[in-house]
C-alpha cells in the first residue's frame, strides 16, 4: 500500500502539466507495418482520378488522387435516412462497415446525427482507417471550435453561461490558460491518488462481496460511479462529498446533467417513432437540469480552493474556472472512469480465468518484490497490466467520436488513395474503426491482452489515440489531447492491480448500456496465494 504521501515520480508529473506548445507537423507512421486482410479499394463506384499522385506519409508507395466517394442525399430527406441507419437500422459499426464496402473507400460522404433542429449541418466527410484518422489532431491543418460533441454544440446554459474548455480551439487565447490550470490540478493532486485510490476502491469491493454474498450477483455499475466520483473528490480537491451538501448525489445529478448534454447522441432502444422525435430532433430544455447543475458547481466552487487562487493568477475568474473543472471533473474524468472501468471488467472477464490469473500472478509478485508497498516503479513494472489497458482503450475507446474543420484544402491519405478535402469541410473519424485497422494491427478485431508487450507492442502505441492523439505523444496547451492522458491510463492500471490485489478470479455478465457497459459480477474468488 502506497503512504499519503507517495508521490508520482517527476517523469510522470512532467508529462501531465508540461506547458509548452506542441509540433504541429502530421503524424508520420513507420513504413513497417503489421498486415492483415486489408480493405482494397476498387473503381465500382468511384472511378480514381488518376492525374495526379501524391506520396503517403510513409512514403512507401505513390497514391492517386480520389474523389470522395458518398453522398449526402437530398435535402432533409438523406439526414433522416442515415440518422434512422445510425440509430435503428443498422447501429453505429455496421452503418460505417456497410459503407467502406459500397464505396469500397475508408474515406468517403455521410450526414452524422443528430440533424433535424439540433444540428443546422451534418455533413461530414468520414475517416475510417488508422491512416486517415490522426489528421484529426492536426492542428495546422484542423480546428476543434465548438466540435467537442459533433455536428451541434450543447447549450452554454448547460455550463453555466461559458464555452468550456473541450468546445475551444487551440488558436484561442482562453485555450491555453485552462488548460494550464488543469495541469496544475493534476500536479497538484498527485500526492493524494495512489492512497485515495486504494481507500475508495478497497469501499467499493467491500461493498460488492457484501451484496454477492447477500443477492448472488452484484452490480458493477451504480457503486462504481460513486466510487469514481468519491475517489476523483478526494484526490483532486481533498474533499469527501459525504461531508458535503452533496451527499451521495453526485453521480445521479452528473448523469442526468450529462444525459441533457448527449441525448442527441444517445440512444435508449425505444421505437424509432418515439426516440427520434423525443431526443434527436429538438433540445431538451436545459431549465429541466438547472438546479441540479448548480448543486454540482456549488460543491465545486466551494470546495476548489488553491486551484481557484491559481486560476486568477492565469488571469481566469474563479466563477469560469469553477465551471470548467466541474466539466473537467464530471464529464471528461468521471464520464471516462465509468466507461473504461466497466469495459475493463467485461473484457478481462470475458477473457477468462487464465488471463486473470496471470494479472494476478503479475501484480502481487511486484508488490511483494517492494517490500509489499505499491509504487510508481513497480507500476512500469507491471506489463501484462499495462498492456491489457493499452488493449482495452484500443479496442473499445470511451469516446469513439472525434471531429474536426479544416482551416485550409488539404490532401487526406488512406490506405489505398488520397483525397482532397476542402476548407470548412466537417471532418468525422468513428475511432473504434481507426484503432482497429487491420492493415495496422494483426487480427485488429480481437482483443488480444498481449498486444502492447515488448518492442512491436510499444511501435503500435502511436495507434493507440483514445485521448484525442497518440499514445506516443504529449498533451500540451498547443493541441487538444487530453489533458489527463497520463492519469487516466494510471488509474485504469490502478484499477486492475486493485481487483487482483483482492481476488485470483471473477465471472461476469453484461449487458447494454447508453453509456459503456452494464456489468454485475457473479463470483469473486479471493485471493489464494
Amino acid at each position: 500500500m502506497a503512504s499519503a504521501s507517495t508521490p508520482l515520480p517527476i517523469s510522470l508529473q512532467a508529462r501531465i502539466h508540461q506547458p509548452t506548445i506542441v509540433r504541429s507537423t502530421p503524424l508520420k507512421f513507420s513504413s513497417t507495418r503489421v498486415l492483415a486482410r486489408p480493405i482494397k479499394a476498387s473503381t465500382s463506384e468511384t472511378p480514381p482520378d488518376l492525374a495526379v499522385a501524391t506520396r503517403t506519409g510513409s512514403g512507401s508507395k505513390d497514391l492517386p488522387i480520389r474523389t470522395i466517394p458518398g453522398s449526402y442525399g437530398l435535402p432533409i430527406i438523406g439526414p433522416l435516412k442515415d440518422r434512422n441507419d445510425y440509430f435503428h437500422t443498422q447501429k453505429p459499426e455496421e452503418f460505417f462497415k456497410s459503407r467502406i464496402r459500397k464505396y469500397n473507400s475508408t474515406v468517403f460522404r455521410v450526414n452524422m446525427p443528430p440533424g433535424g433542429f439540433i444540428a443546422e449541418n451534418p455533413q461530414v466527410v468520414a475517416l475510417l482507417d488508422g491512416k486517415s484518422f490522426p489528421v484529426l489532431f492536426d492542428v495546422d491543418k484542423v480546428e476543434k471550435k465548438d466540435l467537442f460533441t459533433g455536428t451541434y454544440m450543447p447549450s452554454t446554459d448547460l455550463t453555466g453561461g461559458y464555452r468550456i474548455l473541450s468546445y475551444l480551439d487551440p488558436s484561442e487565447p482562453k485555450h491555453a490558460k485552462l488548460k494550464s490550470l488543469l495541469f496544475h490540478l493534476l500536479k497538484s493532486s498527485r500526492n493524494r491518488i495512489f492512497p485515495e485510490f486504494k481507500a475508495t476502491y478497497s469501499e467499493l469491493f467491500d461493498s460488492i462481496e457484501k451484496e454477492l454474498a447477500d443477492n448472488g450477483k452484484a452490480d458493477f455499475g451504480g457503486p462504481g460511479d460513486a466510487a469514481a466520483f468519491n475517489f476523483l473528490a478526494r484526490a483532486m480537491y481533498g474533499k469527501n462529498p459525504a461531508d458535503t451538501k452533496l451527499g451521495s448525489d453526485a453521480p445521479s445529478l452528473i448523469t442526468k446533467w450529462v444525459f441533457f448534454n448527449l441525448h442527441p447522441l444517445l440512444t435508449l432502444g425505444l421505437p424509432s417513432i418515439i426516440e427520434d422525435p423525443l431526443l434527436h430532433t429538438f433540445r431538451l430544455p436545459s431549465s429541466l437540469v438547472k438546479s441540479d447543475y448548480q448543486r454540482l458547481y456549488e460543491f465545486f466552487l466551494e470546495y476548489s480552493g488553491e486551484i481557484l487562487v491559481e486560476a486568477e493568477k492565469l488571469g481566469i475568474s474563479r466563477e469560469e474556472a469553477a465551471h470548467n473543472l466541474l466539466f473537467a471533473t464530471c464529464f471528461n474524468t468521471w464520464g471516462g472512469m465509468k466507461i473504461l472501468f466497466s469495459n475493463l471488467v467485461k473484457r478481462v472477464g470475458r477473457a477468462g480465468t487464465k488471463l486473470q490469473i496471470r494479472l494476478a500472478e503479475e501484480i502481487r509478485s511486484v508488490i511483494e518484490s517492494n517490500g509489499g508497498e505499491l509504487t510508481m516503479g513497480g507500476i512500469e513494472q507491471m506489463e501484462l497490466t499495462k498492456s491489457v489497458v493499452f488493449e482495452c482503450l484500443r479496442f473499445e475507446p470511451p469516446v469513439p467520436a472525434q471531429y474536426a474543420r479544416a482551416k485550409k484544402d488539404f490532401v487526406v491519405e488512406s490506405h489505398d488513395a488520397a483525397f482532397r478535402v476542402k476548407a470548412g469541410e466537417m471532418l468525422y473519424g468513428y475511432q473504434p474503426l481507426a484503432t482497429r485497422d487491420p492493415k495496422i494491427f494483426e487480427r485488429a478485431e480481437e482483443f488480444l491482452p498481449e498486444r502492447f508487450l515488448g518492442e512491436e507492442g510499444e511501435r503500435l502505441l502511436q495507434h493507440v489515440v483514445w485521448s484525442n492523439g497518440p499514445q506516443t505523444e504529449n498533451p500540451t496547451v498547443g493541441n487538444k489531447q487530453c489533458a489527463g492522458k497520463d492519469f487516466v491510463v494510471l488509474v485504469a492500471r490502478l484499477f486492475l492491480i486493485e481487483i487482483f490485489r483482492r481476488y485470483d478470479s471473477f465471472d461476469i455478465e453484461v449487458g447494454s448500456s447508453p453509456l459503456g457497459s452494464s456489468v454485475k459480477f457473479t463470483s469473486l474468488r479471493k485471493a489464494s496465494f
